[in-house]
């Protein structure tokens, strides 16, 4: 993609690269939220073709504060995250959303936004193997219903 066209759309105080430390774990997991959906979105398509209403349905299963939580529980309890992943994480789980999940108890709600924030944090760092690798495990390892 043409980078002065992004420039020129999305610019960056003088394009200069941010520190990612200095951004709210809300922040990552805002970015995190929509890269965690468009993963689990693209694994539901490439299982086939299906309508619409199925697609939403099998994704749901897993793009959900309950599923996320797992999810990110599962990935601390397997200990492979790094000290700087885990400290994404730890900022996710304590960062204030100044408002109530709908679906969800607050602790799980807390854990989908570390799981989100660390999602973003791989992501804007351009680690998207290792993105796609902790979501592949964490899925692999949790159970859903």
């Amino acid at each position: 993609m043409n980078n002065e066209l992004i420039n020129e759309y999305f610019p960056n105080e003088n394009n200069r690269e941010v520190d990612l430390r200095t951004y709210s774990p809300l922040t990552l997991a805002f970015i995190g939220d929509a890269v965690f959906s468009l993963i689990i979105r693209d694994i539901v398509v490439r299982q086939g073709n299906r309508p619409p209403e199925k697609l939403h349905k099998l994704t749901s299963k897993y793009v959900c504060a309950g599923a996320q939580a797992r999810i990110g529980k599962t990935l601390l309890d397997m200990d492979v995250l790094s000290d700087d992943e885990r400290d994404v994480y730890r900022r996710g789980r304590n960062a204030n959303p100044n408002h109530k999940a709908k679906n969800a108890t607050e602790d799980d709600y807390l854990e989908a936004t570390a799981l989100e924030a660390l999602c973003g944090w791989l992501y804007l760092r351009g680690e998207n193997e290792r993105l796609l690798e902790l979501v592949s495990k964490g899925m692999g390892q949790t159970h859903f219903a």
